[in-house]
């Protein structure tokens, strides 16, 4: 018998992103860095605020996003947290449309997945350097806004 994976809701990230700036096009590939300029962290296991430094690096491949983040939380107690995020985006063409027309598009409706790490050395949010995470994320004007699940 095979252990089906159980994920624990530990916390949203709200993270406020800049303008993306457009590295380059190869005739495979389009690369652009996404500042990421602050944000919010709340939930059932962290609390705190997401520092205006860092950027998500990310190449498009076909309709294929592979996105890679890194960023700092300030954890409510003031300890520093070092994240990095990688993952995954695509959608159909008409969520696309709607996406880009301002409109709300629930996180069901497009492959927008991602894996977390974590570094710290407080010893309160250790439990964060001890397991594996995933986020379901969806796009908001000016935000990326992440569910974050601890995988039990």
């Amino acid at each position: 018998m095979t252990m089906a994976a159980v994920l624990e809701h530990v916390f949203d990230l709200r993270v406020a992103v800049g303008e993306p700036i457009r590295v380059g096009r190869t005739d495979s590939e389009d690369l652009n860095v996404t500042p990421i300029i602050g944000g919010t962290v709340e939930g059932p296991r962290l609390g705190g605020r997401v520092l205006g430094v860092g950027a998500d690096w990310w190449v498009t491949r076909g309709a294929t996003t592979q996105l890679d983040a890194r960023y700092i939380i300030e954890a409510d107690d003031g300890s520093a947290i070092d994240v990095v995020n990688r993952g995954y985006w695509h959608a159909g063409a008409d969520v696309e449309r709607r996406l880009v027309a301002g409109e709300d598009v629930p996180e069901e409706e497009l492959y927008y997945r991602t894996a977390f790490v974590f570094q710290t050395g407080a010893e309160a949010h250790r439990w964060l350097t001890e397991a594996q995470f995933v986020g379901y994320a969806r796009p908001e004007p000016g935000h990326v806004v992440i569910r974050v699940h601890r995988v039990a």
